[in-house]
């Protein structure tokens, strides 16, 4: 059950980091599926910070914050 909440917060913080970075990623499935490699590369920058999430909505700004990272240096590697 924690991996269906788990693949539920990736896809919906992979969909909200498309939107937050103005559209410019992979379209919506490809950043849905960003968002799920998103969630766990959240979660390690937040343990590296020192930071917790808590909760679902802790989680899910989380998971968008790794999401929108991993966007960014992704739209890096594709721009090279």
């Amino acid at each position: 059950m924690h991996l269906l909440w788990f693949l539920l917060i990736g896809l919906i913080a992979g969909w909200l980091a498309g939107q937050l970075t103005r559209g410019q990623g992979f379209g919506v499935f490809g950043n849905m599926v960003v968002g799920v490699i998103g969630a766990f590369l959240g979660g390690f920058v937040f343990g590296v910070l020192g930071l917790s999430a808590y909760g679902l909505l802790g989680q899910l700004i989380m998971a968008t914050v790794g999401s929108m990272v991993l966007l960014f240096l992704l739209r890096l590697i594709r721009t090279a």
